[in-house]
């Protein structure tokens, strides 16, 4: 037995507490200890009964993900689970904290579960694109009903305590701790005091045969993206479970529990769920503490300025919002109590919190106002000059101590930091719109920002529910100089033959949600066209331009909020359809450079699409603008619609091969060497087979 699974025997009862910090992961010591104990419990005549406890915060919250793709190592969970199940003596689940995964099929396992106020149960392993494979599609329908088990399996969300007990799913939601209660119940049972039920009893479960039937087929038509395999096998094995001998049904969970670990689907998921807990390690921040935060000043009341507000209220701080004059503060303040609102309409917010964070905030027109913050994020619009004026009167107003954050998307953080005395205190606070939607928020490191500045950056993020990354300074720090290389090499493809709606179509088609054309016309063309204009001076003129987006500005075509941009919008439309005028002047656009329009397949737009992602990725890292090549996807996932489920564009690179991408990039420097040259980093990779994922730890 190892030390992660302890046993206490006395009174007839054996006590077997999990003890694996810090979630209890049911990784191989863990197991394998739990067994020991087990086969301890049931080896002694004097146990009449077993409770199975956790120690510290949580029971197990899931299987060790770590494990997965990597051989088994005995004794698997299903076969823990099965001991559990079949114990000839009956088992009491005592649940508290997280009980997720593979930690609710141990529990289901169990003749009684327990669970204190607050325990979250769920099965999220659709999010991670496998199902559950220790007994999970086969014992929950039994418990609580197909309908139900797919409500908790399809979505992957947790539910409470309360509402488990309405479904069946624990016994009882008890006071006092599980543990505790578990043992007055194991000591009442002993005492003949009271009844557990028989194990045959949850195995035949309450389900009506016809009601399972139906739940199945309307699961199976509510299916969505045929691209994700793992939803239709959760079906399939919830049918199983009531069509099948129990010892097969336990069997055909497991053959396809097995089938999806190994897709490149469910790789790709795993990968993205370890980037987010991969990204929040900073080795060289583990011991600094970050600067307390209380009160927040925010400088710019627009779309963007609003919402960081909206969030930073939301999460407890007080904020004072700062504008330019009386008629742009109160446009902000508006745009607050908007969000306000919507968020009560919605029933995510109650009456008395809207009225409690609203006592919060404070407007002003003057930047004195914040001389008493403790950090400043500045929101104003993306002009550098701009924000060094403002970083200029915040220097002069802004406490000794306090951190300046600008919300720059591509500009200088060091320029911007030089216009102040303490460059120490400056940090980039780059968030995502619409804020209170988006998990995203690249930490921008300066070149002189102090290390509890930065970890004060991800302690913010963390409180605020967000994915921080870090960045390092350059022009569009890792998003947008990613999103930079994907528009261009969309553009240039443009230009030579293929519409924005082919381009569109094709990237909607391989997972994006929306193509890039589309999400130009959404936030406004004239934004990457000041960009533009901003760059021309530095602008090498042995580059190849495409200027049909300019073209399309200087006809007034800014996108949806102008009613036409790359696609025409009547009267207001949110959908955009395609507009012949704008063919018009792709065309001539052509005819002014001497290009003629060639074939551009949908996957020659995908292909190089990828490879235009992956390349800027590896040039990312060797400038160490990214730490680790998860970053780099863990951003596009999270901020620019990146499908989830292919991982990103550094692990979607290591899945169609290094060297076949490599040389599909000295294939298109052909045409266009500066900015298809393939970055050192990709022969230094493939020369020891290695793969950008080997760069992660």
């Amino acid at each position: 037995m190892t030390e992660e699974a302890g046993i206490a025997i006395g009174d007839g009862i054996a006590t077997i507490t999990l003890d694996n910090p810090p979630v209890n992961a049911l990784g191989a010591g863990l197991r394998a200890g739990l067994m020991a104990a087990l086969r301890a419990a049931l080896d002694d005549p004097g146990v009449r009964v077993i409770v199975l406890t956790a120690a510290g915060r949580t029971w197990p919250a899931g299987a060790d993900i770590r494990e997965f793709g990597h051989p088994p190592v005995a004794p698997l969970l299903p076969e823990v689970c099965q001991a559990v199940a079949g114990s000839a003596k009956p088992v009491i689940a005592a649940l508290h904290g997280t009980v997720l995964g593979g930690g609710l099929e141990l529990a289901l396992a169990a003749r009684v579960r327990l669970a204190e106020p607050g325990t979250e149960l769920g099965l999220p392993e659709v999010t991670l694109g496998i199902l559950p494979g220790a007994g999970g599609t086969q014992r929950l329908p039994r418990l609580i009903g197909a309908k139900q088990a797919f409500g908790l399996m399809l979505s992957g969300l947790p539910i409470g305590a309360e509402r488990a007990m309405e479904l069946g799913l624990v016994d009882a939601v008890t006071e006092g701790g599980s543990s505790a209660a578990a043992e007055r119940l194991a000591r009442a049972y002993l005492a003949g005091e009271a009844e557990l039920p028989e194990a045959e009893e949850r195995r035949r479960g309450r389900a009506d045969p016809g009601a399972w039937l139906t739940a199945v087929a309307e699961a199976r038509a509510r299916l969505g993206d045929p691209r994700l395999p793992a939803p239709g096998r959760i079906i399939d094995c919830v049918e199983a479970a009531l069509l099948l001998p129990e010892d097969e049904g336990f069997a055909f969970e497991r053959a396809a529990f097995e089938d999806l670990v190994a897709t490149p689907e469910a790789a790709a998921l795993r990968h993205a769920f370890l980037a987010e807990r991969r990204a929040a390690k900073q080795p060289d921040l583990a011991h600094v503490a970050p600067r307390e935060i209380h009160h927040v000043g925010v400088v710019g009341a627009g779309l963007m300025g609003a919402g960081i507000a909206t969030a930073l209220l939301g999460v407890g701080y007080g904020v004072t919002l700062v504008e330019r004059d009386g008629d742009a503060l109160a446009a902000g303040l508006a745009r607050v109590a908007a969000h306000h609102e919507r968020a009560v309409a919605k029933g995510r917010l109650s009456p008395e919190a809207r009225e409690a964070e609203w006592a919060r905030i404070a407007g002003a027109t003057e930047i004195a106002a914040l001389a008493r913050a403790d950090l400043v994020i500045e929101a104003a619009y993306e002009d550098e000059a701009v924000k060094a004026g403002i970083f200029a009167e915040l220097d002069r107003v802004a406490r000794p101590g306090a951190i300046l954050a600008t919300n720059t998307s591509y500009l200088d953080v060091n320029r911007i930091a030089a216009a102040t005395s303490r460059p120490r205190d400056v940090v980039g606070l780059h968030f995502f719109s619409p804020v209170q939607a988006m998990r995203l928020v690249e930490v921008v490191v300066g070149a002189e920002t102090a290390p509890d500045v930065i970890a004060t950056a991800f302690t913010l993020a963390r409180r605020m529910g967000k994915v921080a990354v870090r960045a390092g300074v350059c022009d569009g720090f890792i998003g947008n100089r990613i999103l930079t290389a994907y528009r261009t090499a969309a553009d240039f493809l443009v230009e030579d033959g293929a519409s924005p709606y082919d381009v569109d179509r094709a990237m909607v088609d391989w997972g994006f949600p929306q193509g890039p054309y589309q999400v130009l016309d959404m936030a406004g063309l004239d934004i990457s066209w000041a960009r533009r204009k901003r760059l021309e001076a530095t602008r090498d003129p042995a580059r190849r331009y495409v200027a049909i987006g300019d073209r399309l500005c200087l006809a007034g075509r800014f996108g949806r909020k102008a009613g036409k941009g790359y696609y025409l919008y009547p009267e207001g439309a949110w959908q955009g359809v395609k507009d012949p005028e704008v063919m018009a002047l792709i065309a001539a656009e052509r005819e002014a450079r001497g290009i003629v329009a060639r074939e551009v397949t949908a996957a020659e737009i995908q292909d190089r699409a990828l490879a235009a992602m992956a390349n800027e990725g590896a040039r990312i890292l060797e400038e160490g603008i990214a730490a680790r090549p998860s970053d780099i996807d863990l951003v596009m996932l999270l901020g620019y619609g990146f499908p989830r489920w292919r991982g990103g564009p550094m692990l979607a690179a290591d899945q169609a091969g290094l060297l076949a991408l490599r040389n599909r990039l000295v294939d298109y420097a052909r045409e266009e060497e500066a900015f298809w040259r393939p970055a050192a980093l990709w022969d230094e990779l493939i020369k020891y087979g290695r793969k950008f994922a080997d760069l992660n730890d």
